[in-house]
Parts: structure tokens; sequence; C-alpha cells
């Protein structure tokens, strides 16, 4: 007996000067400071306490001080042998780690001034990562009361953080103003604290606003709106910075504006608060031209634009808006449609196999051609049961096998959320985390695979998709069974045979839902203006706010209220004056580039420049699979050969969709226009507009006329006739190449390349 004491004895003075030893080397008085320690006990003895806890009081210390990011340690393997979880998502296992991991050397509660966890943060001792706070601040009073309290992890009927609240959250400030963030943290027991030296602030536009770690912000030279993402624990919220123009226009310059429907009012109303002005009405045949490639994905004809542009009645664009989604056009919009929801959905046939997606490809072009209403698509897809090999929509589930795939593909297609970061951790940005990603999930745990299965590059032979009750998905940390459970509602329960999927989706579909409607109107929108009103339009979050919340609500409900039609969400669209003012910009929008006050210039997609190409040079290139002449916008997969295509950025279904395309111009893109070899080829060909043109004995103002209206839908101006009509008269000029090389300059323009 007398042995263990003396081992014990031996074992505490050993751990004591392990401990201590540092101290001594890094300070050569060998004092320890006592003020900071005095000061605590002087307070502790004129006040009780307030029991401190892990969770709500020492973990956002570690996050403030930045111990838990992924470059300190909450790296993959942590740092010198102490990891803890990213952002705190796991704080049981942080909580471990830092008391009772490695026989509790981190904390030493005979003298919590001493303990690893205190001498490593103020650097009293050697710290790769730095000194983290000082001795002196309300971090380390904090720290060292919670270490005397017993290092309790939680308390009895403790709170949980519900939400925390930013002010101001929005407000008009000055150029080069300053202005002081406050964030109160909201607790489930009605109770507030004051959290602003615990938060992590971030601007998300440095130009417009800047931010200091103690939340103090100042505003740039530049007039717009800034936004502070500010996070504490799990929770997010935003401030919003609006720096308006020194001179803002009169009120009645506004009520002037032409107000087609509620965009233009809910626009106009943006534009106020910003100082800016739209643009003026775009020209008849930059509207043609535009709202048939949006629509339809082609070029208008001659001699559509030759009547468009002769009707003189006032209410002539809305005619042809119907036009465009009327059924006669059902084909081609189904066509071209399908390839925007096929760079969502397309799954990649070396994996999936080539019957399964064609099928699906198939099954997405029927579904369009029809107008199917948008919830009703998306539960005939989300809900699929079947034969691969049979029903199209089953190659989603073939493609997506895990249920953790499928929950954070769902979340981001059709609710606009990504959550894919909180498969692993906490969202850095969001308050999303592991229990959001595995609940969500949870309703795909019941989808069952029969057959074959993925074999790549073949998969040749079918699999049946279908459910089966039972299925379980389990957290990854705490091996915990998750109950089925959308984002910000309520766990459900699923009755003996029902299929989760169908609950999911009469959770999705249902018109009070607030993410699915918001987020294909915005998807659409991005189609159509180039940018959604939230950007990127797949990221809706706290810390992404939209640039026009009132405007996305307005064309949700109304979208809902219209039994989700698609083409009544784009005719909206285009009957908007919003969507009807030129590219060119004015003084007042001039730096716009979020709000829509001008038309924003949009490459074509791979697809349509390259019918349009055909259209105008002939010879249209033969996909394998498809029958001789079908348009590219028919092509059902990325495999199909085409140089064109992929250089200007058909997106890889090898990848893991959704497949986002590049829409910015390259200098790949240029040459390949410039010097394709096969282009100069069909010019010449028999079918060529300029050989038609020629063909037909037309005058060289007529061929000129022509080409412009089949290219940039417009007649060529004084100095543009006149330049070509020169060309004519070149020596040893023939009217085929004088007409070859006229179309081939405006090929290559930008005027073409883009929609403007």
């Amino acid at each position: 007996m007398f042995c263990l004491r003396l081992l014990a004895c031996l074992t505490l003075c050993c751990l004591g000067t392990a401990v201590l030893q540092p101290l001594r080397a890094a300070s050569p008085a060998a004092k320890v400071p006592q003020a900071p320690l005095k000061e605590a006990a002087k307070e502790a003895a004129t006040k009780k306490e307030r029991a401190l806890s892990f969770r709500n009081d020492i973990l956002p210390i570690l996050s403030r001080s930045g111990c838990n990011t992924g470059s300190c340690h909450a790296k993959a393997d942590g740092r010198k042998g102490f990891k803890l979880s990213v952002f705190a998502f796991d704080p049981a296992s942080d909580y471990k780690e830092i008391v009772k991991d490695a026989r509790g050397r981190r904390i030493f509660p005979a003298s919590p001034e001493h303990s690893l966890l205190m001498l490593k943060a103020t650097q009293s001792i050697e710290h790769e990562g730095g000194e983290r706070f000082p001795k002196d601040s309300a971090h380390y009073r904090t720290l060292l009361t919670w270490i005397q309290q017993g290092m309790p992890y939680e308390i009895a009927n403790e709170p949980e953080l519900t939400r925390i609240l930013v002010t101001p959250p929005d407000g008009k400030y000055k150029k080069e103003s300053s202005l002081k963030i406050k964030v109160t943290a909201h607790y489930s027991d009605n109770s507030t604290r004051d959290v602003t030296a615990l938060s992590h602030f971030q601007s998300n536009d440095k130009g417009m606003v800047q931010v200091d770690e103690h939340g103090r912000a100042k505003v740039g030279k530049v007039s717009g709106e800034g936004v502070i993402v500010v996070r504490y624990l799990e929770q997010v919220d935003v401030a919003r910075v609006t720096i308006p123009p020194e001179k803002t226009l009169p009120a009645a310059t506004y009520a002037k504006l032409q107000t087609n429907n509620e965009i233009d009012s809910y626009a106009y109303e943006r534009h106020k608060k910003l100082g800016l002005l739209v643009s003026p009405p775009c020209s008849d045949n930059e509207f043609i031209r535009r709202a048939t490639l949006d629509t339809l994905g082609k070029l208008p004809s001659p001699e559509q634009v030759g009547i468009f542009l002769k009707d003189k009645d006032p209410k002539k664009r809305s005619k042809l808006i119907d036009g465009l989604l009327s059924d006669r056009n059902a084909t081609a919009w189904g066509d071209y449609w399908a390839t925007k929801f096929n760079d969502l959905l397309r799954p990649n046939t070396q994996r999936v196999g080539i019957k399964p997606v064609y099928l699906f490809d198939q099954w997405i072009r029927d579904r369009l051609r029809a107008n199917t209403p948008y919830d009703q698509f998306v539960r005939e897809l989300l809900t699929a049961s079947g034969s691969t090999h049979e029903y199209g929509p089953t190659a989603l589930f073939r493609d997506k096998r895990e249920a953790a795939d499928m929950g954070a593909f769902v979340s981001r297609i059709f609710l606009g959320i990504r959550m894919d970061c909180a498969k692993c951790h906490h969202h850095p940005n969001e308050k999303w985390g592991q229990d959001d990603y595995y609940s969500l999930a949870a309703f795909f745990g019941s989808v069952k695979h029969k057959g074959q299965g993925i074999s790549p590059p073949i998969s040749g032979e079918p699999e049946y998709i279908y459910f089966k009750p039972g299925g379980q998905v389990k957290h990854p940390v705490t091996q915990a069974v998750m109950k089925p459970k959308a984002p910000d509602s309520p766990a459900v329960e699923i009755k003996d045979g029902q299929d989760p999927r169908e609950v999911l989706v009469d959770w999705i579909t249902n018109p009070e839902n607030p993410f699915f409607a918001r987020t294909i109107v915005n998807r659409i929108w991005g189609e159509y203006f180039g940018k959604g009103i939230v950007h990127p339009v797949d990221d809706f979050r706290a810390s992404n706010p939209s640039t026009n919340d009132a405007l996305l609500d307005w064309l949700a409900a109304d979208f809902v209220a219209h039994k989700f039609d698609l083409k009544h969400l784009m005719g909206n669209i285009m009957r908007s004056q919003t969507y009807q003012i030129s590219s060119l910009p004015n003084e007042h929008n001039l730096a716009d580039t979020d709000n829509f006050s001008r038309s924003y210039r949009r490459r074509l997609p791979a697809e349509v420049m390259l019918d349009a190409l055909s259209g105008l040079a002939g010879n249209p290139p033969r996909f394998s699979g498809l029958p001789k002449g079908s348009p590219a916008v028919r092509t059902w997969n990325n495999l199909l050969k085409s140089d064109f295509l992929d250089t200007f950025g058909r997106p890889d279904s090898s990848a893991a969709c959704p497949c986002e395309r590049d829409a910015q111009p390259s200098a790949v893109q240029a040459l390949h226009l410039m010097n394709s070899k096969e282009l100069n080829e069909r010019l010449g060909k028999a079918d060529s507009l300029p050989s038609q043109l020629v063909a037909a004995k037309k005058t060289p103002g007529q061929i000129t006329d022509a080409i412009y209206l089949a290219t940039y839908s417009r007649l060529p101006n004084t100095e543009e006739r006149k330049a070509s009509l020169a060309y004519f008269q070149k020596k040893d000029m023939t009217p085929q190449l004088a007409a070859e090389d006229i179309l081939w300059s405006l090929l290559n323009s930008a005027e073409f390349v883009f929609n403007h």
C-alpha cells in the first residue's frame, strides 16, 4: 500500500514538473503572473459565478479563436495529436478530446492556470498556432472559471441556442462611414446574450464594406449593397449595408417608367433604393432575337423577323411571346429546355448504361413537350420505381445509389440548398449540420435495387428500383438511426407500408413550402437574365441573400397560384419591361451587375450556337444514334462526338452533376470559329445561306440584307451596307466568295455569339 501511495505521489509530482517546467523556461523570473488569477478569485469571492458549460460557453471561444478551423486542429488528422471537429459540429467529441483524451493531459484541475490548454492558447509555452488570447482577456477568465467549476459538458435544464440576431440588420450609409455590428444570441428559454465578442464576421464584397474581427465595419467608396455575414456556432445571420449614390433621382423619374406587370414594380423599387435607372427598351429586332433564343434555343427566321418588324400592333411583343410558348412550338421548346434539365439530372452513360440514360432523356423531353406541371414532374421523378430498361426516371436511382447522395442531390436541385458540406461537418456559412443531412437522406433509406447493378463501362443489364419497408440511415458519428425529416421541418412518422419518398414529395410540392417554388423560379429567371435573383441559382442560404426578396417571393407565389406552370412563369418574365430593356448601359446603371437595371449579355449555349451555325452554313453535323439532320439540342449524352460542343462548354456528365456550364467566352472558342476548316468548307456547300442567295440571283444589296437578317435579326446600318457592297466590288471577287466572307465575318462577331 505504501508503495502504491509513493508511486501516485511521484506521478503527480512528475506531472506537475512536466507542466510547470516549460513555463519556467519561458520566464526568467520563473514566476507565474498572478494578476488575472487574483482578479478572477476576487470576482468569485464578491459574487456567485454563473455556471458555465462546454457547449454554450467554451465552444464559442474555441470557434472564435480559430482552433476548430480546417487550417488548425480541425484538419483531417488534427494537429500535434490534438483533433477538433470542424466548426464544432461534434461537441461531444471535442469535449472528450479536451478533457479526457491522452489521460486528461490537456486539463490540470488541481491548478487550472497550468493546464496545457491554457498555456498553449496564451503562448506561455511554445504553440505553433501562436497566441489565441491573452491572459487578461475575458476568454481566459471564462476558460479558467470553467475548469475551476469541474469542466461540465452541460448543466441541468441548460437552454439551447435557437438563433442569432444581428443589429442593425439593414441600413443606408454614406460612403466611407463606419458602423458597429452587435450580435445577440437567443435561447430556448427566451433568454438572450450579447455574443458579439465571440462571433465571426465576413464581408461578401470588401469593395462595398469591410469588417474586422470585432464587428466594426467600414463602408467603401462605391454605391451599391454589401452583405456582412455573421456566424456564431451553428447559427448565421447577415447585415445588409446599402450605399446610395450622392445624387438620387426624383421619385417622378421612376413614376414615369413603363410598368408591364408586378416584376417591374418590384425591380423599380429596388432601383430607387440604390439610385439605379433602367436602360431604355430594346429595339424590336433585339427583342425577337433575344426572346426566341431564350425560349426556343434557336434564331428567328428572316421571314419571322420581317413580319414582326412590319407589325404596327402595340401588343405585338405579347403576341410574339404567346406564339413562342404555344403548342405549335412544343417540340422545340421541350427539346431546348431538356438541355437545361439534363445538365442537372443526366447520369453518366459509362456508369449507368446507355439505355437507361437514353430512356431518361426521352422521358424528360416528353414531359416538357407536354408542359407537365413542375410539381408533377418532380413527383414522378422522385418516386420512380421499375426497370431501368423500361422507365426513364429510375436511371436517377441507378446513379444515386446511396441514400445520402440522393438526399444531397434533391436538396440542391429542388430546394436550392447545398448540403454537401454537412455530410462531414456543420456547414461553415449556414445552419445545416449532419443531423439535417442524414435526416433528409432517411427518406431514401427504403429504396432497394435488384439486378446487375452498375458495372462500368458497360452496365448493360437492367436493374429494378423498388420500395421495401425497413430501410435505415444512420448518423455516421452517433450511429443513431435517423428519422425522416425535411429541412426546417419536424420529423415525420411514416405509416406502415408507406413509401417515405411520397411523404417527402408531399412536403416538397406543398404550396407553403419555403424552398421549392422559389428555387425553380430563380433558376428559370437565371436562364432568362444570365444571373439569378439568388446567385448561384442553387445556393440559397442566409449568407448568400437574394438581391430582391420581394420580387422572388412574388414570382414564387404566382407560380404556385398558376399550378406550377413553367410556360406561365416564362411568359410573365418576358412580358415584363425589365426583360425588354436594352443591354446598353446609361450613366446610372453602368456598374450594375446584380439588380437587372439593364440586360446582361450572354454567350449562346453550345448546342444553340451549333444549331444557329448549321442553319446558316448548312450541312449540319451528324450525331451517332440520332436521325440525320437532328439538331444539337437533341443530343442526349456528352459521348456523342462533337469538338464544337466540347469547345463551347457542353458539360461532362461523368462529373458529379449538377453540371454547371461555363458561360464565359474564351480564346479557344474564338480561334475555333475563325480557323475551323469544317466551317469554311460548309459555307461553300450548296445548302449554305450564301450559296442559296447566289443561286437565287440576288443582288449584292439583297444578299447583304438577307445575311444580316439571318444572323443579327436586323438590317445592316448605313456604314455596314457600304462596306459590304464595296467588298463585292473588290478585284477578282465573285458573289459567292463575297457572300461567304461577309457571313464568316458576322459569325465571328460578338453580336452573333452573344444574346443581348
